[in-house]
């Protein structure tokens, strides 16, 4: 099995970064990697253009780094409560679950992030405070933490006090003949 070293210029998922040295099989450099540009085969030249590589790859992880740390701040900071539609018994109907809580990031924060990025277990499908941890960055995990409410509690207070005032006819759903 031919294989040929070659120098990555994008990131590769599976397989490495920007500026590293890697050894592939001849048929994947030659029809995937090499064509789309994300590599340049090891030359004498290639080897000098390596500093360069190294020092944006240098820049794209202190960038990336420096925005999933300001991303957790935000995140920190963030009080969200979400409603879960229950029943009598307290028992939910449905569950909160990671795109779920993509969503209401997206729409409070104003970032996408990546569902698979959110740890989370199992779908939540209690009501009280929870807290997820979200992986940002390979050196940066914030907790996220959220409060989740019955949709019922609040319109049921609001509804007492108008019933209370004046009960509305009874009418059947079926009406006599005479």
């Amino acid at each position: 099995m031919p294989s040929t070293e070659i120098i990555l210029t994008d990131n590769v998922p599976g397989l490495g970064a920007e500026a590293d040295i890697v050894k592939v099989r001849r048929g994947y450099a030659r029809n995937y990697l090499l064509p789309r540009g994300k590599a340049h085969e090891v030359t004498p030249a290639s080897l000098r253009q390596l500093e360069n590589l190294k020092t944006k790859r240098a820049e794209r992880e202190a960038r990336e780094l420096n925005e999933a740390e300001e991303l957790a701040r935000r995140i920190n900071k963030l009080r969200v409560i979400f409603k879960l539609e229950t029943g009598e018994t307290g028992k939910a109907f449905g569950s909160i679950t990671a795109q779920d809580i993509v969503t209401r990031l997206k729409n409070e924060i104003g970032d996408e992030i990546d569902r698979h990025k959110i740890h989370l277990e199992h779908p939540i499908k209690t009501t009280g405070e929870h807290e997820v941890a979200i992986k940002l960055h390979h050196d940066v995990t914030v907790n996220f933490k959220f409060e989740v409410k019955s949709a019922h509690e609040e319109p049921a207070k609001a509804v007492e006090p108008a019933e209370s005032a004046e009960p509305a006819p009874k009418r059947g759903l079926f009406r006599r003949r005479k």
